[in-house]
């Protein structure tokens, strides 16, 4: 699908309330009701849309804390980050994984109870990923912008 000024529009739209009806999203990027949801459709079959969810504030649901973690691996070999991220991915405690550029490899949010609970994520899940050589980890005060 090629992207133009009112793609742009839609999708700034649904980042900012992904629970808006086709209607509204219509009338507010200019379009007629069933014009805007074949776009929609179509970015969601392109992949371009992946999903809707809800942005749930865990500090006020569980009490969670917010853990930003930037892990180096020993080596950068394709093998070696094929097997962290296939870890990674069977943790639950973590929420989000970025493979970065820059200092560290990985980027992961994490959400712990508290401190003693991500102790035990840092020793039980986290230094025991493959190829794990270093760890840092970040507690986050407050959310500032979550979009």
């Amino acid at each position: 699908m090629a992207f133009d000024r009112l793609t742009d529009a839609i999708l700034r739209h649904l980042r900012h309330d992904g629970r808006m009806s086709n209607a509204d999203l219509a009338q507010k990027v200019g379009l007629s009701p069933s014009a805007c949801l074949r776009r929609v459709r179509m970015l969601e079959k392109d992949g371009v849309i992946r999903g809707y969810r809800a942005l749930v504030d865990e500090r006020s649901v569980h009490g969670m804390t917010t853990v930003i973690v930037q892990i180096t691996l020993e080596r950068q070999t394709e093998e070696c980050l094929r097997r962290f991220e296939a870890r990674v991915r069977e943790c639950a405690d973590v929420r989000e994984c970025y493979l970065m550029t820059g200092d560290a490899d990985y980027l992961v949010r994490v959400e712990a109870r508290d401190a003693a609970d991500y102790e035990r994520i840092h020793k039980e899940e986290l230094s025991r990923m493959p190829g794990v050589a270093r760890i840092q980890s970040n507690f986050a005060i407050r959310t500032v912008v979550q979009r």
